[in-house]
């Protein structure tokens, strides 16, 4: 029913946004689960693993299957759910520890929710971003916001959705993904670009539709990306974290302005020349 003050209400149908759980597993054992939206689902895994700081490339991957699980992966008439996604990680490729498995829910909303410990939360970047040569000019920046939204398919059905995208530095958006989870898109894109053996993402941009979190930060350098531009703002963490990795993040990237919270140089200004 749509409600509107000051008029009749509407019988109408709506779409709303799907979200169900993904159980994530490495070599048969749980590790993780995530309230994603369905679909993307090898690509989630693989970028939750990358930004967990468990593998490098998608190469420390030897295989990938649904597979059955004793609750809620088969359905009444014990067809698979697709809610169970086990990995098999590459020969030599260390196991999760005990201690970093998490043994509760990750939400839509908390990438991190669930870690054993605090000093579990920071992670330690495999590659170095700060002599990354990426230039982008503040145009182009700016204009990426509106280039996300023009792709965002389900959330233009839905309105209930974040999205991630990943972009080169002359404004090519390359990749997509929408999620109940903001974390969620960012591993599906990261995973993507994982899967095509782009990382890390030297001389990339990555953009979130909310905002930076540390999370999204942590995520980012993981996968060895020198810039991060959000819509909305950053927390405190994440610009520490950015300025300690030497990371360009940008927040409130909205019609023709930003706010440059560290690696301006990277940014191209108007009327001002480029940083050697």
């Amino acid at each position: 029913m749509r409600v509107t003050l000051g008029a009749e209400p509407v019988l109408r149908p709506d779409t709303v946004v799907g979200e169900e759980p993904l159980e994530i597993r490495v070599g048969g054992q749980p590790l993780a689960v995530t309230m994603r939206t369905p679909g993307d689902d090898m690509d989630l895994a693989v970028g939750f693993l990358l930004g967990e700081g468990l593998i490098a490339t998608a190469a420390d991957i030897a295989g990938m299957r649904y597979c059955a699980g004793p609750e809620g992966s088969v359905d009444e008439e014990g067809r698979l759910t697709y809610n169970v996604l086990d990995v098999t990680l590459a020969a030599g490729v260390p196991e999760p520890e005990v201690d970093l498995r998490r043994n509760f829910y990750t939400t839509s909303s908390c990438g991190v929710c669930g870690r054993a410990s605090i000093d579990a939360v920071r992670l330690r970047g495999r590659y170095d971003i700060r002599d990354d040569p990426l230039r982008i000019t503040a145009e182009v920046l700016a204009d990426l916001p509106g280039r996300l939204r023009r792709a965002q398919r389900l959330f233009a059905a839905t309105g209930g959705l974040h999205a991630a995208a990943l972009a080169d530095p002359d404004g090519g958006v390359l990749a997509v993904r929408e999620d109940v989870g903001r974390h969620n898109a960012v591993d599906k894109v990261v995973g993507w670009a994982a899967r095509a053996g782009m990382v890390p993402l030297r001389g990339h941009v990555l953009l979130v539709s909310g905002r930076a979190s540390f999370e999204l930060v942590q995520k980012a350098l993981l996968a060895g990306i020198p810039v991060l531009a959000a819509v909305s703002a950053p927390s405190a963490l994440a610009v520490d974290l950015a300025e300690e990795s030497g990371m360009t993040l940008a927040g409130f990237v909205r019609g023709s302005s930003m706010n440059l919270y560290t690696g301006s140089h990277r940014v191209i200004l108007p009327g001002v020349a480029a940083a050697r």
